[in-house]
């Protein structure tokens, strides 16, 4: 089969769009991971309630990696049929992403509330009997976000008796003399952010972060989609003049 120059230039397009796909498929797979990896160390807090955006980006990325070569398939076998089903594909993927996109954005400020509310119930839960997990929870947490208290390190002066701050609140943990002292600290030996700035604040970013990149890539996809169109005329016509 002869090709003309115009199939070559989009056949060759879509091969480095497709392959550009991959790369992003592969990066999303890894930033979903590495969401899911963090939110499982507060697992006594949230249990599965926050497992969404990394499961999203996750099964986003696996999709994109198999659309992407079922597009390269069709380019390189020049399938009129494979090429079509490959710009179905992407545009079933774009309206997903969009609306979850503006989901995430929409639902970040009651994903903040409501992140709040269970964080203050397990404050109430810290260093108590049989919630080690909840106490070990909340160590990782303020260490990890160098936060202390919900929204003020003073919350924790009610809650622990003596009037102390968790060690985890120190920013090294392991001094005796910040472990040991009550609410005359010194404020430059303890973390005073808090917890709602630090870790509701980065889980608020990820979340945004997700909808940003489904709108981003969804816009592209619209090129994949009208790339794939002109290529699937294109072999239609060459084998309607043979």
């Amino acid at each position: 089969m002869v090709e003309g120059g115009g199939m070559k230039c989009i056949k060759f397009i879509i091969f480095a769009f497709n392959f550009i796909f991959v790369l992003v498929a592969c990066g999303l797979i890894g930033l979903g991971i590495y969401i899911q990896v963090q939110l499982s160390e507060f697992f006594d807090f949230f249990g599965n309630q926050f497992a969404g955006p990394g499961i999203v980006l996750i099964v986003i990325g696996f999709v994109i990696f198999i659309v992407a070569t079922f597009g390269c398939c069709g380019a390189l076998k020049e399938n009129y049929c494979c090429i079509m089903t490959f710009a179905v594909l992407l545009g079933v993927i774009f309206i997903i992403q969009i609306a979850a996109g503006i989901s995430g954005f929409v639902l970040r400020e009651s994903m903040r509330d409501q992140v709040v509310v269970i964080l203050k119930g397990a404050e109430h839960n810290y260093g108590k009997d049989g919630k080690g997990g909840v106490t070990k929870a909340w160590d990782k947490l303020q260490q990890k976000f160098e936060c202390c208290g919900v929204e003020n390190y003073t919350e924790w002066y009610s809650l622990l008796t003596p009037k102390l701050v968790p060690t985890s609140c120190c920013v090294d943990p392991k001094s005796t003399e910040c472990a040991n002292r009550t609410q005359t600290l010194n404020e430059t030996e303890f973390y005073t952010q808090s917890c709602e700035e630090g870790f509701v604040g980065w889980l608020d970013y990820e979340i945004a972060l997700v909808g940003g990149v489904g709108i981003g890539l969804a816009f592209v996809e619209v090129v994949g989609i009208i790339l794939a169109c002109c290529l699937a005329m294109a072999i239609r016509k060459e084998y309607k003049v043979l």
